[in-house]
């Protein structure tokens, strides 16, 4: 960008629409960012340009899910300075902490429409931490995934007025298009603790199909997305496997009856690619199948196809979204 430093939104304005467009759009943040005077690097131990989060901040994304087998790439001051970053562009988080009590208490997000109030809580931890342990005095600076801790933060969360749980699990095994037993079991006994309405998983860079798992709240069911894929990445074929260039965005709807508790009706999905051999950024995929072919695009149409083909058969055509959402409520923290 001139002046030098990093623009990230322009990699991801092809999907603003998508970003903007939901009344509460979140996100999961792989990496920390690099604390002051330290290099940016990338793989194996990551440090991301500071420059990130605004420009999340600016397509209209409102909070990210924290907690990887990253988190610790530069330790406590990476996790600090992080959390730090996402306070002063406004966004919510949750995952990595500065101290006991913000580990131990979920991101709340309160959405206004019509006189009515929807309160979201959303939770964050993983089960993979790279060999990496948190420093004595910070036990906390990372949220393992412990299926009692995070129903009784979900139940927690309940008591304190929220209406919807939604619960991110960085899990499973990379590059793998299935859940594995690991993430089958962790999904079931949170679906039976019936705290939370929406798992949402991480960490395998390939999608993951959608499921609906009996338990829940009420009974009625918890929504799984086993895994989203990648969103803004350096993958694709040439470094890995086709469908690491592929993502999935996914769009809960939640019906809040008029006197009612609010409940999580369907959970959608819209797939993403990144043009990753020429302009590094990031297009609803459906559009380029439809012919759209935005300025830069380097993708040719057998790829674009490909891609789209490969990523519907892991998914299912039958919730996939091809439209983006229009934000109606308000949010405020």
């Amino acid at each position: 960008m001139p002046g030098g430093g990093y623009d990230f939104v322009p990699l991801m304005e092809g999907v603003r629409e998508w970003t903007a467009g939901a009344d509460l759009a979140l996100c999961n943040l792989e990496v920390p960012l690099a604390p002051p005077g330290q290099a940016v690097t990338g793989y194996p131990v990551f440090g991301a340009p500071g420059e990130l989060v605004p420009a999340l901040a600016e397509l209209g994304w409102d909070g990210c899910a924290t907690a990887t087998n990253h988190a610790l790439d530069r330790g406590a001051a990476g996790v600090d300075h992080t959390l730090d970053v996402l306070d002063a562009a406004g966004l919510g988080h949750v995952g990595t902490a500065r101290s006991d009590a913000e580990a131990a208490a979920p991101q709340l997000y309160r959405l206004e429409r019509g006189g009515r109030e929807l309160v979201v809580a959303q939770l964050s931890a993983t089960t993979i931490m790279n060999g990496q342990a948190a420093p004595a005095s910070s036990p906390w600076a990372v949220t393992r995934a412990d299926v009692a801790v995070m129903t009784g933060q979900a139940r927690a969360a309940r008591e304190a007025g929220a209406d919807v749980v939604v619960a991110n699990v960085h899990w499973g095994v990379e590059y793998t298009h299935s859940p594995v037993d690991e993430q089958l079991r962790i999904a079931a006994e949170l679906a039976r603790g019936g705290q939370v309405d929406v798992l949402i998983g991480s960490h395998s860079h390939v999608p993951q199909p959608i499921d609906r798992l009996p338990g829940g709240p009420r009974g009625e069911g918890m929504w799984v997305v086993y895994s989203m894929g990648n969103f803004l990445s350096n993958q694709d074929e040439a470094c890995c496997t086709m469908e690491t260039a592929t993502g999935i965005m996914t769009t809960a709807t939640v019906r809040v009856a008029a006197d009612g508790p609010a409940a999580v009706t369907a959970l959608d999905w819209a797939p993403v690619t990144v043009d990753r051999a020429d302009s590094r950024r990031i297009y609803p995929l459906d559009e380029l199948v439809r012919g759209a072919r935005p300025d830069g695009l380097g993708l040719d149409a057998t790829t674009v196809a490909a891609r789209h083909v490969r990523v519907t058969e892991v998914m299912g055509a039958e919730r996939m979204r091809t439209e983006p959402p229009t934000r109606r409520a308000t949010l405020r923290r």
